[in-house]
């Protein structure tokens, strides 16, 4: 006696065509995005499998809230950028965002219990500073993408840049101009923070520059900048060179040594790090580093889906390259 023939799965009629499930369910649901000639495929693969959609499974869907969560720190440009990415990417695939912001006075916890208020299918966390084990723990609620933040051996996925590649070019960059005294504004705690002094570490000792690394307190903002800049004019003699955790900081450096009336590059050349739209204007025309907005955007709303859509289980790291972008804030050593 033969068993019945299993029943066609989205499964086989996304192998059929050589496209994700989630492609091929936004297909069937009539979402906008694929091109017609995709959506000719996949339906015509369906027909020939004879795939019918699971009329429960189209229930469940129906209750779903189409959202995904995103936290976002209000005083980040460079976040700013990224959630304008996240809505188109979000919008292709028929989702849309709640926002949750972090301030001064509004904490992280707050920010995600908000978003999983508002039923949130998916979270996705940009910079996130909580313990690993306390994100581990809410991925157990709804799945969870951190962007930009290294989370070693951990189940949720991430998408960032290689920070402390980044940093590295910047140096290598600044010592290719002559410059040997490098200093470097620290961006605080965190694991972000960390990465990225690292790699101004590593960097500078693999020019041979050990006798040359200084770091100076500091954080992600413009305040920031400013104080450890005030610090350097006190000393004896300034560095040829700063390198600032992030854009914002790096703007505090530049408005201090403004206000100082060292002249930028020709005294004292300075980077940062995100390439966010304040350090593209004329005023300031910072070299930095790009870190991809559009493309994380993409793969983080990507993840998502994944896991909701087509079961993925296996956490995923995606890691991309920076770039250096240089600007009129650097020059060789005079």
């Amino acid at each position: 006696m033969s068993e019945k023939a299993a029943r066609p799965r989205l499964e086989d009629v996304a192998a059929r065509v050589g496209l994700s499930t989630a492609s091929v369910s936004l297909v069937l649901r009539g979402v906008p995005g694929p091109s017609e000639r995709t959506r000719q495929r996949v339906l015509k693969a369906a027909a020939e499998l004879g795939y019918q959609p699971d009329r429960n499974a189209s229930m469940l869907a129906r209750r779903r809230s189409r959202l995904l969560g995103v936290m976002v720190d209000i005083h980040s440009p460079f976040h700013a950028e990224l959630v304008e990415h996240l809505h188109t990417a979000a919008e292709q695939v028929g989702y849309d965002l709640v926002l949750s912001t972090q301030t001064r006075t509004r904490d992280e916890a707050t920010a995600v219990e908000t978003l999983l208020a508002f039923r949130s299918e998916a979270l996705i966390l940009l910079g996130p500073v909580a313990p690993a084990a306390t994100l581990v723990a809410l991925h157990q609620k709804a799945p969870v993408v951190s962007v930009g933040r290294r989370i070693p051996d951990a189940e949720l996925d991430v998408v960032r840049t290689a920070d402390d590649d980044g940093v590295g070019q910047i140096v290598d960059h600044l010592t290719g101009l002559g410059h040997r005294s490098i200093a470097y504004v620290d961006g605080g705690k965190g694991v972000i923070a960390t990465d990225r002094r690292r790699g101004y570490r590593e960097a500078m000792r693999r020019h041979g520059l050990d006798d040359h690394i200084r770091v100076l307190h500091g954080d992600h903002t413009e305040e920031a900048g400013e104080r450890a800049t005030r610090q350097l004019l006190s000393g004896t003699r300034l560095p040829t060179a700063v390198v600032a955790f992030n854009d914002q900081c790096a703007i505090g450096v530049l408005t201090a040594l403004g206000r100082a009336g060292v002249p930028v590059p020709g005294a004292v050349s300075v980077a940062g790090y995100d390439d966010d739209a304040l350090s593209r204007l004329s005023c300031f025309n910072l070299t930095t580093v790009s870190q991809s907005a559009e493309e994380q955007a993409h793969h983080a709303v990507t993840a998502a889906l994944e896991r909701l859509d087509e079961d993925r289980t296996e956490p995923r790291e995606i890691i991309l390259p920076p770039r250096l972008v240089v600007r009129g804030t650097t020059a060789p050593v005079a």
